[in-house]
This record gives C-alpha cells, structure tokens and sequence, in this order.
C-alpha cells in the first residue's frame, strides 16, 4: 500500500513538474493568449454596446409604428406590413433590423398580415422565418407562430404538415388555454385525413388533460362523433 502511495505521489509530481515546465516555456505565448481574449472581450463589449443596443433601440421603435397599425380598432394589414411615409410596416423592419429581436418578431407579424389578406404562400414564408424566442411571453408567440402555419398548410391541403404543426404549438405552450385548441385542429386535421383514430386519440387527450377547457366540451362532441 506504502508503495502504491510513493508511486502515485511520484506521478503526481512528475505530472506538476510538466506542468511548471510547460508553462515556463510557453508562458509568453500564454501571456499573448490572454491579452487576446481580453481585447477580444472589450470588442465584443463595444460591439454590443455601440452597434446591437442601438440597431435594437431603432428596430423596437420602428415595429412599434407597425404593431400600433396591426392592433387597431379597423385595422389595415397591408399598411402594417408596407407602411407609408408616417411610418414602418413590418417588412421595414425586416428588412433594416432583422437580425434583431424586433425583426424577428416582425417577421411572425409579416407572416399573420398575409395571411389576413389571402397570400397564403407568403404568409408561410415570413411565418417559417421566425425563430423561437425564449420566456414566457414568448412561449405564447412561439405556439401561435406555429399554429399559423398549421392553419397555413391546412388551407395548402396539407394536412400532415398541419398535425405536426399543432403539436410543436401544443408543446410550445402547454396550458389550459391554448393547448386544448391545437389539439381539437390537430385532431380535426386526422379526421381530414380519414385517421380516426388518432383523430379520437388527441380529442382524449383534452378530456383527459384539460378537462375544465373551453375546447372539453367541443371534443366530448367530437369523440362522439367518431365513436
């Protein structure tokens, strides 16, 4: 046992005195490498707070202008996605600030106001060219971005497409509310397809999972109607 511990205290120093020797002989080199990470560092930071904070600030004000015209009492889609001289519409924003969060959500918005007005291979488009945010209020946007292009490949016919859809938008937001929906249209969109009984499967699923939500009521109904 002694001689285990020699052995192993002997290996242990030997591998320290590698190490003491490496860093003697490469400690310039080392030094050069931490200064790098450093200034690196301070790039980045400026980077941050000279060109993404205000590119940001200008993106956030200018979908503002759109969303005021998009959340109207009448409101005109078309305007809220080209705007006009008094202000942005969302492809503005797209197009100068897209790869800031405000043009990211420009795009989800894009993609509602053509499908409001009929385009529907537009509306696909600008609605797969949104990506995931994270936090609560964006879990909400992540699974009515996807609920829409569920819709959207419903109105292409496909209806495969717009299951699995409806799924990625019920584990977007699992909740009493919005989930029990994307099930009962995942499950209308079986039953589109002559799939029974995965169509009575998912209609279980809010009986069984949100039995107190609006949508119980209508897949008691429907389960019924498959049964």
């Amino acid at each position: 046992m002694a001689k285990e511990q020699v052995a192993g205290q002997e290996a242990l120093s030997t591998a320290m005195n590698k190490t003491e020797f490496f860093f003697e002989k490469n400690g310039k080199l080392m030094s050069y490498i931490f200064l790098g990470l450093l200034i690196l560092a301070a790039l980045i930071f400026g980077y941050r707070t000279l060109i993404v904070q205000p590119r940001a600030e200008k993106a956030a004000e200018m979908i503002a202008q759109a969303q005021t015209r998009f959340e109207a009492e009448n409101p005109d889609y078309e305007l809220a996605l080209n705007g006009d001289a008094n202000g942005a519409g969302f492809l503005d924003v797209i197009d100068q600030y897209g790869s800031t969060p405000s043009g990211n959500l420009a795009k989800h918005y894009a993609g509602i106001c053509y499908l409001k007005s009929g385009d529907v291979e537009q509306a696909a488009l600008y609605l797969a060219k949104f990506s995931p945010v994270k936090g609560l209020p964006g879990a909400l946007i992540n699974a009515q971005n996807y609920g829409l292009q569920g819709d959207v490949a419903v109105e292409q016919g496909n209806y495969a497409a717009a299951v699995k859809f409806y799924e990625k938008a019920v584990k977007a937001a699992d909740n009493n509310m919005t989930a029990p929906l994307y099930l009962r249209k995942a499950g209308l969109a079986e039953k589109a397809q002559g799939n029974n009984e995965r169509a009575a499967a998912l209609f279980q699923r809010i009986l069984d999972n949100y039995p107190s939500s609006m949508e119980a009521r209508e897949a008691e109904k429907l389960l019924g109607s498959i049964n």
